[in-house]
């Protein structure tokens, strides 16, 4: 089977299960019949084996298949989709700095008004996903990596749109102010009046250390997918993980109603 055809097939099974599985219907389903920590585990692995099959993959077959875009041959284009991408990491690494207290978080929804990052994009970890891999799939000069690029883009976008219509759901109507006051697109709210950037409660540590991040990538960028792409394996399931640890020792520690 071609390398393409796989490597599709592959990324269309990571972006449904990843959201189908996290569907307030098929968790419910789920949890009562494994257990929340059980549940949790099962859709790790899942998500992880699946990952770790698409990196894998595209390691061996990164310059196999048909040409992809391939607008990196124009350098204004590529300077361009560089600095898109370099800013995208910036607002992933932004998302560290209060993602614990934000409404996000996995294991303690913490519905408040919004603040820091999220008065530019209420997603900064989504919004920067599709801005570095849209501008990485754009860039790709073989469609292996198009694919795999643009199946990230696509599972961020419509990860931000099943988290708002879940966290809708379960916050009411402190949520939906929180919706009402804020973007998923960066900047939107702010020039559309319903918002406004301030600046004291950026979080500098956050988007430094995603630009440093961008940096040291950009330095090791031809040997990132080394050794079988476990490099990339091991930072993204390992970082998972351990989000998932902080975040559930957290739960843990927070007082139960009633």
């Amino acid at each position: 089977m071609p390398s393409t055809l796989i490597l599709a097939l592959l990324c269309v099974a990571f972006v449904a299960t990843h959201i189908g599985l996290a569907g307030d219907g098929v968790r419910a389903w789920m949890i009562g019949r494994l257990g929340e920590i059980r549940w949790i585990l099962a859709y790790g692995i899942v998500a992880s084996v699946l990952f770790g099959l698409i990196a894998a993959c595209y390691a061996r077959h990164q310059f196999d298949g048909p040409p992809g875009p391939g607008l990196g041959a124009v350098p204004a284009m590529r300077w361009a989709l560089i600095a898109v991408s370099v800013a995208g990491m910036a607002l992933m690494g932004s998302i560290f700095a209060g993602y614990f207290d934000s409404p996000y978080a996995v294991f303690a929804h913490n519905f408040r008004e919004p603040y820091g990052i999220e008065r530019i994009t209420r997603h900064p970890f989504f919004a920067g996903t599709v801005m570095f891999a849209a501008a990485h799939a754009l860039l790709s000069s073989h469609l292996n990596g198009a694919i795999v690029f643009s199946s990230l883009a696509v599972l961020a976008a419509a990860g931000a749109r099943h988290q708002d219509a879940k966290l809708l759901r379960r916050g009411g109507e402190p949520y939906r102010r929180f919706l009402e006051t804020t973007s998923m697109i960066p900047f939107a709210a702010i020039i559309a009046g319903r918002q406004r950037v301030v600046w004291r409660e950026l979080p500098a540590a956050g988007l430094t250390a995603g630009l440093a991040l961008a940096a040291a990538l950009r330095l090791v960028h031809d040997s990132i997918f080394a050794h079988g792409g476990l490099f990339v394996i091991a930072a993204v399931v390992g970082g998972a993980a351990i989000i998932m640890l902080v975040s559930a020792l957290r739960g843990l520690r927070q007082p139960r109603a009633g």
